[in-house]
């Protein structure tokens, strides 16, 4: 098996915050990151597919349509963008960086071709916090 990973970016604002809970519960879990006014992060998204390199081609996938990929149907619904508010596929769900892996994730699954599998979806929000899915 070979992976093969694609790195984009994007720079998106969200709010932590559960609709639930109080002013003061929120605040005391997610802090800073409950901020009414919301805050953003530049993220790093890595794409990672697994296959047999083709015998035509010796890849697993066209990288530059793995990318096309995740620039159509991915980056370019994040980018500068309010993710709380903006962005359909994650209405009503909680915006930390787990569930928009899970999220991009789900959203990709059914566009990679069938003889490659997606592997993982490895999204950094800091240079010190990253969150890594795989299905």
């Amino acid at each position: 098996m070979v992976y093969l990973t694609r790195k984009e970016h994007f720079n998106a604002a969200h709010r932590l915050y559960n609709p639930a809970w109080s002013k003061e519960k929120n605040d005391a879990i997610f802090g800073k990151c409950a901020n009414e006014n919301f805050h953003g992060h530049n993220y790093n998204l890595f794409v990672t597919v697994a296959g047999e390199p083709s015998a035509d081609t010796g890849f697993i996938m066209d990288a530059k349509y793995l990318g096309d990929l995740i620039k159509q149907h991915i980056t370019d619904e994040l980018d500068h963008k309010n993710i709380n508010i903006e962005v359909p596929w994650m209405a009503n769900v909680l915006c930390s960086t787990e569930n928009l892996a899970k999220a991009i994730y789900n959203k990709l699954l059914p566009l990679i071709p069938q003889n490659v599998k997606l592997h993982c979806i490895k999204l950094l929000e800091t240079e010190s916090i990253y969150v890594e899915y795989f299905g």
